[in-house]
């Protein structure tokens, strides 16, 4: 697992996950460990001869080695939750809060 050191110093375990055709889920994983309510996802997407064939599956450990430091904080920074807030009225899923 690759870990991320976000803008306000918390450092995000980084894994692949769920790879498809054409993309794979990129998981933030919060340090605390208690709760998966804090971890976080973002989608890459991969434009490479397999995306062509519905039956293909990418390579985890290849996306891995291709994710730069700046694609690392690129897909954070789109980053969504993963766990609903706690008040989902009140809070936007997307809230650091």
């Amino acid at each position: 697992m690759l870990t991320f050191q976000a803008p306000d110093g918390v450092r995000w375990g980084v894994e692949v996950m769920l790879p498809g055709a054409s993309h794979a889920m990129v998981v933030f994983r919060h340090p605390n460990g208690r709760t998966s309510r804090l971890d976080r996802y973002a989608w890459r997407n991969i434009d490479g001869p397999e995306a062509r064939n519905v039956t293909a599956r990418l390579d985890v450990d290849e996306i891995m080695k291709g994710l730069s430091e700046s694609d690392i904080a690129l897909h954070f920074r789109r980053s969504m939750r993963i766990a609903a807030a706690d008040n989902p009225l009140g809070t936007p899923v997307t809230h650091a809060g």
